[in-house]
Order: structure tokens, then sequence, then C-alpha cells
């Protein structure tokens, strides 16, 4: 850890200037496996797109991973994180026949992977490493020949001898998820230029896995069920009375895998002690997936427990990995629940990098208030918007949740049952376009 602390305290002081990745040849080398280590607070999720953009490109499904931890190293220190990677490193290798991987890491994940190339026989096992709106360096970590992308903020910051990248209108999170970076990514692995930014959808059914996690430590939801249903596009509600699949999480976090259809939507019912029940309904695959994580919280226990419940009202969370800016004027996003967009100056500001958006009626007094930042949710990465959505006891109504993505991103539409926020929560997750 001493190292990482280091490495952050000298990021203070180094400055530098932009350069550009050119196309290079048309044709692209054979590819390595990819690795990801996410930053403070993430989880592999926020590689998802990506991994599915390399697989639309040619990568094998099985050559892109990642890793997850918690960043507060409260249950492993980073030198255990740092030999868990090595670990997976090494498995990718042996698995795929590769000599070497190629490393990307974000925020808190860069600062890690700095420490992790200062050792010589572990940067000989990476081939390139990308450094994503993160720590700076004098010099490419251990040699190593390096892709920096850098976000909104000052392009003083570089990593020396390194190819820098500056995509000064994209947003902390938005470095890890956007086009831009991929096809920055994509180049500097291959030497080519991607066939498509797209996610491309594949024919006939995939399969889909992942794991249940506690937000934000990433530790196993131990002991809770997963239930797997197919739902309308247009009005959320289960196809089937059961479910098409069902796990029930272990020490390893894992569900799945199961066969999917690429364009259906799916709600993740994630069951809890004492029946409560979080919905979570994510947008269509379209490919084979291996990185899904369903975020949660134990009833009464971590960011769950700052939202008031009661069988009147609902109670939502809308996560983004692609930060909500509600204060940018034409710029802006827009999050409408019931028609309402719950997105501004206060609820969303460019500067508090907002990634999950909790909407539930903060007062109990079935009023809407966008006017007042709610203090239980003043922190990086997160906020809340006091909403009256209202519920019904057996969820016969209807909530429906527009995102209208900026700089072109489209709009996507949510219609969810009103579930009473009394035993259940409802979880969406919007693309990062």
């Amino acid at each position: 850890m001493r190292k990482v602390l280091s490495a952050l305290a000298a990021a203070t002081l180094l400055s530098g200037v932009a350069v550009a990745v050119n196309a290079g040849p048309a044709a692209a080398a054979a590819p390595r496996p990819v690795i990801f280590l996410h930053g403070a607070a993430g989880s592999a999720a926020q590689f998802e797109t990506q991994a599915k953009r390399f697989a639309s490109n040619g990568y094998p499904v099985g050559f892109v991973d990642a890793i997850d931890y918690d960043y507060s190293f409260t249950a492993e220190s980073s030198a255990q994180v740092l030999n868990r990677l090595e670990q997976r490193i090494d498995q990718l290798r042996q698995q795929t026949g590769a000599a070497q991987v190629d490393l990307v890491a974000h925020s808190l994940g860069t600062f890690l992977s700095h420490s992790f190339l200062d050792t010589r026989s572990r940067a000989a096992k990476v081939a390139h490493y990308v450094n994503l709106d993160g720590a700076t360096a004098f010099s490419r970590p251990g040699g190593v020949p390096t892709l920096a992308i850098w976000g909104e903020g000052s392009t003083l910051r570089r990593i020396w001898g390194a190819t820098n990248v500056y995509q000064s209108d994209q947003s902390h999170t938005q470095t890890v998820t956007s086009t831009q970076s991929f096809t920055q990514m994509f180049r500097f692995f291959t030497g080519a230029s991607p066939a498509t930014t797209a996610v491309t959808a594949e024919t006939g059914p995939v399969t889909l896995s992942g794991k249940a996690v506690l937000f934000p430590s990433n530790a196993a939801a131990t002991g809770v069920r997963v239930d797997v249903y197919e739902v309308s596009a247009t009005t959320g509600r289960r196809l089937t009375a059961t479910p098409l699949a069902q796990f029930t999480i272990g020490a390893d976090a894992a569900f799945g895998p199961f066969t999917a259809d690429p364009a259906a939507r799916y709600e993740f019912a994630v069951n809890h002690a004492g029946g409560q029940v979080q919905h979570q309904y994510l947008p269509p695959f379209r490919r084979t997936d291996r990185l899904i994580r369903l975020l949660t919280n134990r009833p009464g226990e971590g960011i769950s427990a700052r939202v008031p419940v009661g069988p009147g009202h609902s109670a939502l969370t809308v996560t983004r990995y692609k930060e909500w800016w509600g204060d940018q004027g034409t710029g802006s996003d827009a999050l409408a629940v019931n028609g309402t967009n719950i997105l501004n100056g206060v609820t969303a500001p460019r500067s508090k990098r907002v990634i999950g958006m909790f909407a539930h009626d903060q007062h109990l007094d079935r009023r809407t208030d966008l006017t007042t930042a709610l203090p239980d949710f003043d922190e990086t990465f997160i906020s809340a918007a006091d909403v009256y959505v209202p519920a019904s006891a057996d969820a016969s109504g209807s909530i429906t949740v527009t995102v209208q993505s900026r700089a072109g991103g489209g709009t996507f539409q949510y219609v969810v049952p009103n579930w009473p926020s009394a035993t259940d929560r409802i979880a969406l997750t919007a693309p990062d376009l």
C-alpha cells in the first residue's frame, strides 16, 4: 500500500502534453487476453460494455475479464489484491496460451497497477498497459508500453514516455465506457482500428453469468437467492410465473451461466432474508456476458439503510457508468421518473460525478422536492432526489423511467411494476452510451 500512496503523492507533481494514437496498419494483431481493474466504489460491471465491444471485433469471450476488490482494503490488503490480480493473469495466460496479457485500470486501480508493474516479474506478463484517468508517473510503469487516457480536468497530467490522450469532454467514469476510449484501446492493443464501436447482437441464444455482491465492498452476497425472469419490454412484467433460472449465492458470489435471448429484457430478483427483494432490471444484453454484477445491500445495512421506506411509495436506484449531468444546459442528461426530470444542478451537478441516482419519498410526505440536496447522499458518485412515486401493495401499477443521454447518446426507457418500498426495492441500469 505504501507504493500506492507514494504514487498518489507523486501524481500532484507532474505535467505534460497531449499525444494522439495513430491508426496503425489495417490488419489487427492476434488478440491477447485483457484484464480490467476498477477504481474506488467500482466493479467489473464498468467494463461490461467494452468487453462486448471487444467481442464484437473478434475477441473470444473468455479473453476479456476483470477482478473486483474492496477499495477500503478492509477485507484484504492492497498486496493481497495484487496477488489475486497476478493469479488471474496467470490463469488467463494458461487458458488462452498467450504469453502476456493487456492490463486496463481506472482511477484507484491505476495506483494499484503502477505498484503491480513495479515488480519486474509481474511487468513481464503484461504486453500493454492502459491508464484510465488515474495516476500520473515520471516513466512508463514497469517499462511497459502505456496508453494514458485523461478525462475532464487538467491537461498537464501525463505519464512520461507513454501515449497520452486527452478526452476533455468526458467525465471520470465515462473514460472507461466511451466509444472513444474503446477505439484508442483497440488500436493500442492490436495496431488497427476496430471494425465497429457498437455492441453487435449475436444471433441465437447467448449465455449470461456474473456475481451478486454487496455495494461498495464487492463482498459476496452470500445466502441470497437470485431468481431470473424474462419480462415484457413494454410493461416490465414477468412473462412466466416461475423463474427461468435460480441461483443461491455462495462464497464466490457467482451465478450462472444460463441461456438467454440476446434481445430480451430480464429481471434479476435478489431475495434477501425476511422476504425483502431487490428487483434489478438490465438492458438487453445483445451478446454473451460474463461480467454482470448485481450490486445489493442487506436490508438495513449499507447505503440502503439511508432510504426511507413505506408501503405507499416506491424506491428506485438508476445506475449508469457515465456520470449524470444535470447542470450543463443543453449538454445535460435527462432522467424522467413518471414524466418528471429529476436531474438538475442540485441533484446532479457535473462536479459530483454521480453514477448512482436514488429516487424516493425522502420525507414520507407524498411530495416531490428537487430544490434541496439530501445530506444522507452527499458523497462522490451517488446522489438522491426527493421524488414521490406512488406504489401499489400488489405492484399492479407501473413506473416509467426515461433516459435521454447527453451528446447524442440516445433514449432508453424502462416500464416496471411499482413495487412498495417497505418490502421491495427497484434498481435499474441505464446503458452507458
